[in-house]
């Protein structure tokens, strides 16, 4: 089963990459950006019986390993 985990800063915590990248924007002459949060995702092949089974195992990696829980969100989608 392939899936992606999408992890980004929470919305309340400083993103510098975002800002750099919006000012980037900005003097390339794409004013109309008003906010970039930066992000990373993950796109796993597992084997699982379900995709409960899949979810779950997921969350556990996300909350372990992939994302800071602190500080990040994640999202999980299934293909």
């Amino acid at each position: 089963m392939r899936a992606r985990v999408t992890v980004y800063p929470r919305p309340r915590i400083l993103d510098p990459q975002g800002k750099a990248i919006r000012e980037a924007l900005a003097r390339a002459g794409f004013a109309q950006v008003r906010e970039v949060r930066a992000g990373k995702s993950f796109d796993l092949d597992l084997t699982a019986a379900d995709e409960a089974e899949a979810r779950s195992l997921l969350e556990e990696m996300s909350e372990k390993l992939l994302a800071n829980p602190l500080v990040e969100d994640y999202e999980i989608s299934l293909e």
